[in-house]
């Protein structure tokens, strides 16, 4: 995949879709919990990622050769990503599954602008800082810190704030991979690494159990949560940031907590309250301000 081959609409229409799915995961993955420990589904998981992935290259003609001054990029990237997963579910499992997501999907882009301003030593944009305050202000009213102002420091989020800057740092690795080889090469060594990661914390004995598990159910969540929220979108959005840069591609995160809330009044039938309107709205509109060009005379 080739940066001259995809246009900027497309793109952003791509990354966009993407974080719908984003956003889909969530009511699926709850699903998936009633199956499986959080270690074996992300075992799960990427085991079916690598095994889709690698044929699409095949499709595509597209070879897995990366250059050798990548391999570091990638193995931190990989070990980041299943770092990033370890933390994440472990917040699943401790702390609060819905203030912890939100805390997830609004401190990353926030994140990741504090890391690229430390690490360039250039300052966000006029707009980018408006839309990173209005999306922190999403977070707030998502999470609703009037009712429950202890949700944030609440016990086990400490997992969702640490799984949050290690995406940060992750997509700042990602941003990286157009200058080694293909972005679906570097993606699916990332995946290998992700998975090698993650097989020791794996329930062996679990494992065994869940090939036989006969439930629809569980397998149809199992494979769009892989093929397609892994597989798909996760893979353009560790393109866009090649293309767009970590911290402007991390901006659209904000639009994940919205789409989860449709979702799950979609698919669990969850219902969808005035704040959870409000707060997406105004992560969409964070979206929006961050990635609007400036004017010029």
């Amino acid at each position: 995949m080739q940066n001259k081959q995809v246009s900027e609409k497309v793109l952003i229409t791509g990354i966009v879709v993407s974080m719908f799915l984003w956003g889909l995961s969530w009511p699926s993955g709850k699903v998936l919990t009633a199956y499986s420990s959080a270690i074996n589904f992300v075992v799960y998981r990427y085991i079916f990622v690598v095994g889709t992935l690698f044929p699409i290259l095949l499709f595509l003609r597209t070879g897995i050769q990366v250059k050798k001054q990548g391999i570091p990029i990638i193995i931190g990237s990989g070990i980041l990503l299943g770092l990033y997963s370890f933390l994440f579910f472990k917040g699943l499992k401790n702390g609060h599954p819905g203030a912890g997501g939100v805390l997830v999907t609004t401190l990353n882009p926030i994140m990741a602008y504090s890391i690229g301003i430390f690490l360039s030593k250039k300052m966000p944009s006029r707009n980018e800082s408006i839309g990173l305050v209005l999306g922190l202000i999403a977070g707030c009213v998502l999470l609703e810190v009037w009712n429950h102002p202890d949700a944030i420091l609440a016990s086990g989020n400490v997992y969702f704030l640490l799984a949050a800057f290690t995406w940060a740092v992750m997509s700042k690795l990602t941003s990286k991979a157009g200058l080694y080889g293909s972005s679906l090469s570097f993606s699916l060594w990332q995946y290998i690494i992700t998975l090698c990661f993650l097989l020791p914390m794996m329930d062996v004995q679990e494992f065994k159990l869940a090939i036989h598990i006969t439930d629809h159910l569980f397998w149809i969540n199992l494979i769009f949560s892989s093929a397609i929220v892994t597989t798909l979108a996760t893979t353009v959005y560790f393109y866009a940031t090649t293309r767009l840069g970590p911290e402007k591609a991390s901006s659209y995160i904000f639009m994940v907590p919205l789409a989860a809330a449709v979702s799950s009044w979609l698919f669990l039938d969850e219902h969808i309250l005035p704040h959870t309107i409000v707060g997406g709205m105004l992560g969409m509109a964070a979206v929006y301000i961050i990635n609007k060009e400036k004017k010029t005379n």
